[in-house]
């Protein structure tokens, strides 16, 4: 799946509305236009912008600061380096610190799409990159965790 494909899915499944997704992108640090949103949510990839690994990264932060606020930086604390990660892996870990899911949240949304996986190999998807137990997650996983969301949150 393509950073656009998983947009698309995530808006859907939160069923996120045009203006917020503007706000998001805004307090991910990168200004969009409504324009923009509606071209990188076009189907078709010959008219589709493309949203790129970093932007699509700024987006799921400015989604957890959407959701849970800005946090207020601890002094002392060196700044966030953003390592090179998969968009799947991305999604999985920033969706759960944006809308305060558990580990076993997560699992009742992938059971919930009928995909059954285990709490380590959940956890090995959630770890950083580079840890010796960190797996990156494929396309399948993320998918039905979207379409997991999409059923929790369209009840």
């Amino acid at each position: 799946m393509t950073t656009n494909d998983i947009l698309i899915r995530l808006r859907y499944a939160l069923d996120v509305k045009n203006a917020e997704m503007v706000e998001i992108f805004k307090l991910g640090g990168i200004d969009v236009t409504t324009k923009d949103v509606l071209a990188m949510l076009k189907k078709e990839e010959e008219d589709q912008l493309e949203c790129s690994l970093s932007t699509f990264n700024a987006f799921l932060n400015g989604f957890i600061i959407f959701k849970r606020g800005k946090q207020e930086e601890k002094p002392g604390s060196a700044p966030a380096v953003e390592v090179e990660e998969s968009a799947n892996n991305l999604l999985l870990k920033k969706v759960k610190i944006a809308l305060s899911l558990t580990s076993e949240d997560m699992l009742d949304i992938l059971e919930e799409a009928r995909v059954s996986i285990t709490k380590g190999e959940l956890g090995a998807v959630l770890r950083k990159v580079g840890h010796r137990n960190y797996k990156e997650c494929g396309d399948r996983y993320a998918r039905n965790f979207l379409k997991g969301l999409a059923y929790k949150y369209k009840e």
